[in-house]
Protein backbone atom coordinates (compact mmCIF):
# COMPACT_ATOMS: atom_id res chain seq x y z
CA UNK A 1 0.00 0.00 0.00
CA UNK A 2 1.30 3.46 -0.93
CA UNK A 3 2.18 5.56 2.12
CA UNK A 4 0.23 8.77 2.62
CA UNK A 5 0.39 11.68 5.02
CA UNK A 6 -1.78 11.13 8.06
CA UNK A 7 -3.18 14.34 9.54
CA UNK A 8 -3.73 14.46 13.32
CA UNK A 9 -6.54 16.59 14.77
CA UNK A 10 -6.56 17.15 18.54
CA UNK A 11 -10.03 17.67 19.99
CA UNK A 12 -11.38 17.89 23.54
CA UNK A 13 -13.11 14.66 24.54
CA UNK A 14 -16.21 16.67 25.45
CA UNK A 15 -17.30 18.66 22.43
CA UNK A 16 -19.71 21.50 23.10
CA UNK A 17 -20.46 23.81 20.20
CA UNK A 18 -19.04 22.00 17.17
CA UNK A 19 -18.39 25.35 15.47
CA UNK A 20 -15.62 25.86 18.01
CA UNK A 21 -13.78 22.85 16.56
CA UNK A 22 -12.65 23.52 12.97
CA UNK A 23 -10.59 20.33 13.30
CA UNK A 24 -13.80 18.29 13.19
CA UNK A 25 -15.11 20.30 10.26
CA UNK A 26 -11.96 19.43 8.33
CA UNK A 27 -12.11 15.77 9.36
CA UNK A 28 -15.75 15.61 8.23
CA UNK A 29 -14.75 17.09 4.88
CA UNK A 30 -12.16 14.32 4.50
CA UNK A 31 -14.94 11.77 5.03
CA UNK A 32 -17.18 13.46 2.46
CA UNK A 33 -14.32 13.29 -0.04
CA UNK A 34 -14.09 9.51 0.40
CA UNK A 35 -11.09 9.42 2.74
CA UNK A 36 -10.65 7.22 5.81
CA UNK A 37 -10.49 8.91 9.22
CA UNK A 38 -9.98 7.34 12.66
CA UNK A 39 -12.01 8.78 15.53
CA UNK A 40 -12.80 8.00 19.18
CA UNK A 41 -15.99 6.34 20.36
CA UNK A 42 -16.94 5.42 23.91
CA UNK A 43 -15.75 1.85 23.25
CA UNK A 44 -12.60 1.91 21.07
CA UNK A 45 -11.28 4.08 18.23
CA UNK A 46 -13.10 3.49 14.95
CA UNK A 47 -11.77 3.67 11.39
CA UNK A 48 -14.44 5.56 9.49
CA UNK A 49 -15.46 5.96 5.86
CA UNK A 50 -18.63 6.82 3.95
CA UNK A 51 -20.85 3.72 4.30
CA UNK A 52 -22.57 4.51 1.00
CA UNK A 53 -19.37 4.49 -1.08
CA UNK A 54 -17.69 1.25 -2.15
CA UNK A 55 -14.53 3.12 -3.05
CA UNK A 56 -14.30 4.71 0.40
CA UNK A 57 -15.10 1.49 2.28
CA UNK A 58 -12.51 -0.44 0.30
CA UNK A 59 -9.89 1.92 1.75
CA UNK A 60 -10.82 0.65 5.24
CA UNK A 61 -10.12 -2.95 4.23
CA UNK A 62 -6.86 -1.95 2.56
CA UNK A 63 -5.61 0.03 5.57
CA UNK A 64 -6.52 -2.68 8.08
CA UNK A 65 -5.56 -5.70 5.98
CA UNK A 66 -9.05 -6.93 6.86
CA UNK A 67 -10.66 -9.98 5.16
CA UNK A 68 -13.51 -8.93 2.86
CA UNK A 69 -15.99 -11.42 4.36
CA UNK A 70 -15.86 -9.65 7.75
CA UNK A 71 -18.76 -7.13 7.88
CA UNK A 72 -18.51 -3.60 9.23
CA UNK A 73 -20.70 -1.67 11.66
CA UNK A 74 -22.36 1.53 10.46
CA UNK A 75 -22.33 4.48 12.86
CA UNK A 76 -25.11 7.08 12.83
CA UNK A 77 -25.95 10.24 14.75
CA UNK A 78 -29.76 10.31 14.54
CA UNK A 79 -32.75 8.04 13.91
CA UNK A 80 -33.43 9.59 10.48
CA UNK A 81 -30.18 8.05 9.28
CA UNK A 82 -31.30 4.66 10.59
CA UNK A 83 -34.61 4.84 8.73
CA UNK A 84 -32.73 5.48 5.48
CA UNK A 85 -30.57 2.39 5.93
CA UNK A 86 -32.86 -0.38 7.19
CA UNK A 87 -35.95 -2.07 5.79
CA UNK A 88 -37.64 -2.60 9.15
CA UNK A 89 -37.24 -1.46 12.75
CA UNK A 90 -38.75 -4.10 15.06
CA UNK A 91 -40.61 -2.91 18.16
CA UNK A 92 -38.05 -4.63 20.35
CA UNK A 93 -35.32 -2.57 18.68
CA UNK A 94 -37.22 0.63 19.43
CA UNK A 95 -37.29 -0.28 23.13
CA UNK A 96 -33.55 -0.91 23.08
CA UNK A 97 -32.87 2.35 21.28
CA UNK A 98 -34.88 4.24 23.89
CA UNK A 99 -32.89 2.57 26.66
CA UNK A 100 -29.37 2.33 25.28
CA UNK A 101 -28.81 4.68 22.33
CA UNK A 102 -26.54 6.53 22.13
CA UNK A 103 -24.33 3.82 23.60
CA UNK A 104 -22.30 0.63 23.09
CA UNK A 105 -25.07 -1.40 21.41
CA UNK A 106 -25.01 -2.49 17.76
CA UNK A 107 -28.19 -4.01 16.36
CA UNK A 108 -28.49 -6.19 13.26
CA UNK A 109 -31.33 -5.06 10.96
CA UNK A 110 -32.54 -6.09 7.49
CA UNK A 111 -30.86 -3.63 5.17
CA UNK A 112 -32.12 -1.31 2.46
CA UNK A 113 -30.35 -0.83 -0.85
CA UNK A 114 -27.77 1.92 -0.98
CA UNK A 115 -25.27 0.67 1.59
CA UNK A 116 -21.96 -0.25 -0.03
CA UNK A 117 -21.96 -4.07 -0.42
CA UNK A 118 -18.50 -4.27 1.17
CA UNK A 119 -20.02 -3.03 4.45
CA UNK A 120 -22.30 -6.04 4.80
CA UNK A 121 -19.98 -8.63 3.20
CA UNK A 122 -22.80 -9.52 0.82
CA UNK A 123 -25.34 -10.22 3.58
CA UNK A 124 -28.93 -8.93 3.52
CA UNK A 125 -28.52 -7.46 7.00
CA UNK A 126 -26.49 -4.61 8.48
CA UNK A 127 -25.17 -3.77 11.93
CA UNK A 128 -25.87 -0.21 13.09
CA UNK A 129 -25.14 1.74 16.25
CA UNK A 130 -25.28 5.28 17.57
CA UNK A 131 -22.13 5.97 19.60
CA UNK A 132 -22.35 8.10 22.72
CA UNK A 133 -18.95 9.78 22.43
CA UNK A 134 -19.55 13.50 21.74
CA UNK A 135 -16.64 13.68 19.29
CA UNK A 136 -17.99 10.76 17.27
CA UNK A 137 -21.50 12.19 17.18
CA UNK A 138 -20.28 15.64 16.16
CA UNK A 139 -18.09 14.20 13.39
CA UNK A 140 -20.92 12.06 11.97
CA UNK A 141 -23.35 15.00 12.06
CA UNK A 142 -20.89 17.31 10.33
CA UNK A 143 -20.10 14.71 7.68
CA UNK A 144 -23.82 14.23 7.04
CA UNK A 145 -23.17 10.57 6.24
CA UNK A 146 -23.58 7.16 7.83
CA UNK A 147 -20.04 6.10 8.71
CA UNK A 148 -18.84 2.49 8.39
CA UNK A 149 -16.23 1.99 11.09
CA UNK A 150 -14.49 -1.11 12.41
CA UNK A 151 -11.83 -0.71 15.09
CA UNK A 152 -8.90 1.45 13.94
CA UNK A 153 -6.14 -1.15 14.10
CA UNK A 154 -4.41 -3.54 11.76
CA UNK A 155 -6.55 -6.66 11.43
CA UNK A 156 -5.90 -9.17 14.19
CA UNK A 157 -4.13 -6.70 16.50
CA UNK A 158 -5.50 -5.47 19.85
CA UNK A 159 -8.10 -2.78 19.29
CA UNK A 160 -7.00 0.84 19.92
CA UNK A 161 -8.19 2.73 22.97
CA UNK A 162 -5.94 5.76 22.40
CA UNK A 163 -4.93 7.75 19.34
CA UNK A 164 -1.33 6.58 19.95
CA UNK A 165 -2.50 2.99 19.38
CA UNK A 166 -4.01 4.06 16.06
CA UNK A 167 -0.78 5.79 15.03
CA UNK A 168 1.20 2.68 15.94
CA UNK A 169 -0.82 0.56 13.50
CA UNK A 170 -2.04 2.93 10.79
CA UNK A 171 0.16 6.01 10.52
CA UNK A 172 0.85 6.56 6.82
CA UNK A 173 -2.00 4.24 5.82
CA UNK A 174 -4.99 6.54 6.44
CA UNK A 175 -5.84 10.18 5.79
CA UNK A 176 -6.38 11.34 9.35
CA UNK A 177 -6.82 10.63 13.06
CA UNK A 178 -9.09 12.60 15.39
CA UNK A 179 -7.41 12.44 18.80
CA UNK A 180 -10.11 12.80 21.44
CA UNK A 181 -8.17 11.18 24.28
CA UNK A 182 -8.56 7.66 25.69
CA UNK A 183 -11.83 5.80 25.27
CA UNK A 184 -14.03 4.79 28.19
CA UNK A 185 -15.49 1.28 27.94
CA UNK A 186 -12.40 -0.30 26.40
CA UNK A 187 -14.06 -3.19 24.52
CA UNK A 188 -16.23 -2.97 21.44
CA UNK A 189 -20.01 -2.64 21.37
CA UNK A 190 -22.35 -5.53 22.03
CA UNK A 191 -23.78 -6.86 18.76
CA UNK A 192 -27.42 -8.00 19.04
CA UNK A 193 -29.36 -9.61 16.19
CA UNK A 194 -32.91 -8.26 16.42
CA UNK A 195 -34.04 -10.10 13.27
CA UNK A 196 -34.47 -13.32 15.28
CA UNK A 197 -36.67 -14.25 18.25
CA UNK A 198 -35.42 -14.13 20.93
CA UNK A 199 -32.80 -11.54 19.99
CA UNK A 200 -29.32 -13.06 19.99
CA UNK A 201 -25.96 -11.69 21.12
CA UNK A 202 -23.50 -12.27 18.30
CA UNK A 203 -20.64 -10.44 20.03
CA UNK A 204 -20.57 -9.62 23.74
CA UNK A 205 -19.37 -6.12 24.51
CA UNK A 206 -19.79 -3.01 26.60
CA UNK A 207 -23.51 -3.61 27.20
CA UNK A 208 -24.23 -6.79 29.15
CA UNK A 209 -26.76 -9.54 28.59
CA UNK A 210 -28.28 -8.68 31.96
CA UNK A 211 -28.79 -5.05 30.96
CA UNK A 212 -30.48 -6.05 27.71
CA UNK A 213 -32.78 -8.50 29.47
CA UNK A 214 -33.83 -5.85 31.97
CA UNK A 215 -35.50 -4.04 29.05
CA UNK A 216 -36.71 -6.74 26.63
CA UNK A 217 -36.73 -10.02 28.55
CA UNK A 218 -35.04 -13.14 27.19
CA UNK A 219 -31.87 -12.67 25.16
CA UNK A 220 -30.06 -15.62 23.62
CA UNK A 221 -26.29 -15.97 23.24
CA UNK A 222 -24.88 -17.36 20.00
CA UNK A 223 -23.65 -20.87 20.88
CA UNK A 224 -20.91 -20.46 18.30
CA UNK A 225 -19.15 -17.61 20.12
CA UNK A 226 -16.19 -19.90 20.76
CA UNK A 227 -16.12 -21.38 17.28
CA UNK A 228 -14.73 -20.21 13.95
CA UNK A 229 -17.59 -18.97 11.78
CA UNK A 230 -17.79 -19.81 8.10
CA UNK A 231 -19.73 -16.65 7.27
CA UNK A 232 -19.84 -14.13 10.08
CA UNK A 233 -22.92 -11.95 10.52
CA UNK A 234 -21.13 -9.50 12.78
CA UNK A 235 -17.54 -8.35 13.34
CA UNK A 236 -15.37 -10.47 15.62
CA UNK A 237 -17.09 -13.78 14.84
CA UNK A 238 -14.29 -15.13 12.64
CA UNK A 239 -10.48 -15.09 12.61
CA UNK A 240 -8.03 -14.48 15.42
CA UNK A 241 -8.47 -10.98 16.82
CA UNK A 242 -6.97 -8.69 19.42
CA UNK A 243 -3.74 -10.72 19.50
CA UNK A 244 -0.32 -9.66 20.73
CA UNK A 245 2.63 -10.87 18.66
CA UNK A 246 3.87 -13.39 21.24
CA UNK A 247 2.36 -16.85 21.71
CA UNK A 248 -0.48 -16.43 24.19
CA UNK A 249 -2.27 -18.96 26.39
CA UNK A 250 -5.20 -18.43 28.75
CA UNK A 251 -5.31 -20.44 31.97
CA UNK A 252 -8.70 -21.53 33.32
CA UNK A 253 -9.07 -23.06 36.79
CA UNK A 254 -11.91 -23.61 39.29
CA UNK A 255 -10.48 -21.14 41.83
CA UNK A 256 -8.20 -18.12 41.73
CA UNK A 257 -5.61 -19.89 43.90
CA UNK A 258 -5.48 -22.89 41.55
CA UNK A 259 -5.22 -20.53 38.59
CA UNK A 260 -2.24 -18.74 40.15
CA UNK A 261 -0.66 -22.11 40.91
CA UNK A 262 -1.17 -23.36 37.33
CA UNK A 263 0.24 -20.15 35.84
CA UNK A 264 3.23 -20.38 38.18
CA UNK A 265 3.97 -23.90 36.98
CA UNK A 266 3.69 -22.96 33.30
CA UNK A 267 5.79 -19.86 33.94
CA UNK A 268 8.61 -21.91 35.48
CA UNK A 269 8.51 -24.34 32.58
CA UNK A 270 8.63 -21.55 30.00
CA UNK A 271 11.49 -19.77 31.77
CA UNK A 272 13.52 -22.98 31.89
CA UNK A 273 13.06 -23.19 28.12
CA UNK A 274 14.57 -19.72 27.74
CA UNK A 275 11.38 -17.86 26.88
CA UNK A 276 10.71 -14.22 27.68
CA UNK A 277 7.44 -14.52 29.60
CA UNK A 278 4.72 -11.97 30.25
CA UNK A 279 1.72 -12.43 32.55
CA UNK A 280 -1.68 -10.75 32.15
CA UNK A 281 -2.98 -10.56 35.72
CA UNK A 282 -5.41 -8.75 37.97
CA UNK A 283 -4.28 -6.20 40.52
CA UNK A 284 -5.02 -8.74 43.26
CA UNK A 285 -2.58 -11.35 41.96
CA UNK A 286 -0.03 -9.25 40.09
CA UNK A 287 2.67 -9.77 42.76
CA UNK A 288 2.41 -13.57 42.69
CA UNK A 289 4.56 -14.18 39.61
CA UNK A 290 8.10 -13.05 40.61
CA UNK A 291 9.75 -15.19 37.91
CA UNK A 292 7.97 -13.39 35.07
CA UNK A 293 9.84 -10.95 32.86
CA UNK A 294 6.77 -8.70 32.80
CA UNK A 295 3.51 -8.67 34.74
CA UNK A 296 0.80 -6.38 33.37
CA UNK A 297 -2.12 -5.70 35.75
CA UNK A 298 -5.27 -5.01 33.75
CA UNK A 299 -7.71 -4.05 36.48
CA UNK A 300 -9.39 -5.57 39.50
CA UNK A 301 -11.15 -8.92 39.62
CA UNK A 302 -13.72 -7.22 41.85
CA UNK A 303 -14.31 -4.56 39.18
CA UNK A 304 -14.56 -6.25 35.77
CA UNK A 305 -15.32 -3.01 33.90
CA UNK A 306 -11.82 -1.88 34.93
CA UNK A 307 -10.41 -5.01 33.28
CA UNK A 308 -12.33 -4.29 30.08
CA UNK A 309 -11.09 -0.70 30.10
CA UNK A 310 -7.41 -1.70 30.35
CA UNK A 311 -7.42 -4.98 28.40
CA UNK A 312 -6.27 -3.86 24.94
CA UNK A 313 -3.64 -1.48 26.28
CA UNK A 314 -2.29 -4.36 28.40
CA UNK A 315 -2.09 -6.66 25.38
CA UNK A 316 -0.16 -4.02 23.43
CA UNK A 317 2.28 -3.64 26.33
CA UNK A 318 3.51 -7.19 25.76
CA UNK A 319 4.51 -6.22 22.23
CA UNK A 320 6.23 -3.05 23.39
CA UNK A 321 8.32 -5.13 25.82
CA UNK A 322 8.89 -7.90 23.23
CA UNK A 323 7.41 -10.78 25.20
CA UNK A 324 7.46 -13.99 23.15
CA UNK A 325 5.29 -16.07 25.50
CA UNK A 326 2.25 -14.74 27.39
CA UNK A 327 0.08 -16.37 30.04
CA UNK A 328 -3.27 -14.82 30.91
CA UNK A 329 -5.53 -15.21 33.88
CA UNK A 330 -9.20 -15.89 33.11
CA UNK A 331 -12.27 -14.16 34.51
CA UNK A 332 -15.89 -14.82 35.54
CA UNK A 333 -18.12 -14.67 32.46
CA UNK A 334 -21.07 -12.82 33.97
CA UNK A 335 -21.75 -9.20 33.10
CA UNK A 336 -18.97 -7.57 31.08
CA UNK A 337 -16.86 -10.64 31.90
CA UNK A 338 -18.50 -12.32 28.90
CA UNK A 339 -16.91 -9.73 26.61
CA UNK A 340 -13.55 -9.98 28.38
CA UNK A 341 -13.43 -13.76 28.03
CA UNK A 342 -14.54 -13.57 24.39
CA UNK A 343 -11.71 -11.14 23.59
CA UNK A 344 -9.12 -13.17 25.47
CA UNK A 345 -10.06 -16.38 23.69
CA UNK A 346 -9.76 -14.60 20.35
CA UNK A 347 -6.45 -13.05 21.42
CA UNK A 348 -4.92 -16.40 22.33
CA UNK A 349 -6.33 -18.16 19.28
CA UNK A 350 -8.31 -20.52 21.54
CA UNK A 351 -5.11 -21.80 23.19
CA UNK A 352 -6.54 -22.60 26.61
CA UNK A 353 -5.05 -24.52 29.54
CA UNK A 354 -7.60 -26.01 31.94
CA UNK A 355 -11.34 -26.56 31.86
CA UNK A 356 -13.45 -25.52 28.86
CA UNK A 357 -14.70 -21.95 29.42
CA UNK A 358 -17.52 -22.34 26.86
CA UNK A 359 -19.89 -23.40 29.62
CA UNK A 360 -19.43 -20.00 31.25
CA UNK A 361 -19.98 -18.06 28.04
CA UNK A 362 -23.25 -19.82 27.22
CA UNK A 363 -24.84 -19.32 30.62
Amino acid sequence: MISQQTKIWNVDSVVGNSQDYPQLTEAAEFLRKGEVVAFPTETVYGLGANALSSEAVQKIFAAKGRPSDNPLIVHIADIAQLEALVAEIPEIAKKLMDAFWPGPLTMIFPKKEGIAPEVTAGLDSVGIRMPSHPVALSLIRQAGLPIAAPSANRSGRPSPTTAAHVEEDLLGKIAGIVDGGPTGVGVESTVLDVTVNPPMILRPGGLTKEQLESVIGQVAVDPGLLEEKERPKAPGMKYQHYAPKGEMWMVVAPTVDKQVEAIGSLLAEAKSAGKKVGILATEESSTKYPQADLVVPCGSRADLPSVAHHLYDALRTFDQERMDYILSESFPSDGVGMAIMNRLMKACGHRIVGSDPSRNLSN
